[in-house]
């Protein structure tokens, strides 16, 4: 089984294809990710913090510790290449289930579903 992007989507940002920071070397944002199988319809969210080099320093001090599990580290803002790495990085996961590729692919991004528990009676 293979996965696919069906969109991306920024709570932050209107309009991702034609954004331009206003610092084109520093600026952070959410960016959910919709993927869902090749073969199969609907979508579930994978969510990534884009950011630069420049936007981490000034928003963290020299004392700050910070994971980095869940962030794309850009130098500038090309949402062409943003999406074309998404898409390449999508498709070299494979799995035997939806629930396989979810695990994989939360790699990438913090899956909606990632250590999800159905509720106990």
């Amino acid at each position: 089984m293979r996965a696919v992007i069906r969109g991306l989507h920024s709570p932050d940002i209107y309009d991702l294809k034609n954004y331009r920071p206003s610092t084109p070397d520093r600026f952070g944002f959410l960016l959910q990710i919709l993927i869902g199988p090749e073969n199969g319809p609907g979508d579930e969210s994978f969510d990534v913090f884009v950011c630069t080099p420049r936007w981490i320093l000034e928003e963290h001090s020299g004392e700050d510790v910070i994971v980095g599990r869940h962030m794309l580290i850009v130098f500038k803002y090309d949402y062409e290449r943003l999406e074309n790495f998404l898409r390449g990085k999508v498709a070299e996961v494979a799995g035997e289930t939806w629930m396989d590729l979810g695990q994989r692919l939360a790699r990438i991004g913090h899956w909606e579903f990632e250590d999800y528990a159905p509720a106990r009676d």
